[in-house]
């Protein structure tokens, strides 16, 4: 049996503002992890950048981490080695108790912050204030502008 399905084109304009940006930062996230593939740091992930946000200026521990992303320990574990793995992340004793373990950047860690920071600000070129304002109007409206702020959006 052969089912013909005949798939009409979407008039942007008819997407609601929530479902065009969520669309649009996939998008944006999509050609931003292409771009950072193609320079060299492959295998990152998209929910990579969840943890990293949380590095860049902390060494939590893996339990906090989990606190941190909304997810349990077990999935942040698995975060950080991913990380480890690829050479973004490390993983060093606490300097006040030797047995506590904490998540810390490496310099090629730093590094891909760096170069996902770069590609972000050529992608802003593309926008306007108007355009971001409307954003974070959207954002404040549905009550997430605390959770952005406190770096607390859970993890896609």
């Amino acid at each position: 049996m052969v089912v013909n399905v005949r798939i009409c084109a979407v008039d942007l304009m008819d997407i609601d503002l929530a479902t065009l940006a969520h669309l649009a930062g996939i998008s944006a996230n999509d050609a931003i992890l292409k771009q950072l593939h193609e320079i060299g740091h492959t295998g990152v992930r998209i929910s990579h950048g969840y943890v990293i946000q949380h590095l860049v200026e902390g060494e939590p521990t893996v339990s906090e981490l989990g606190e941190l992303l909304g997810v349990t320990q077990q999935a942040a574990s698995k975060q950080v080695l991913e990380l480890e793995r690829l050479g973004y992340v490390q993983r060093v004793e606490d300097r006040g108790d030797s047995r506590i373990r904490r998540a810390r950047l490496t310099e090629r860690g730093r590094r891909l912050v760096e170069d996902s920071r770069r590609l972000r600000r050529q992608l802003d070129v593309h926008g306007d204030d108007a355009v971001k304002r409307a954003l974070i109007r959207l954002i404040e409206a549905t009550g997430g502008a605390e959770g952005v702020r406190g770096r607390r959006v859970p993890m896609a």
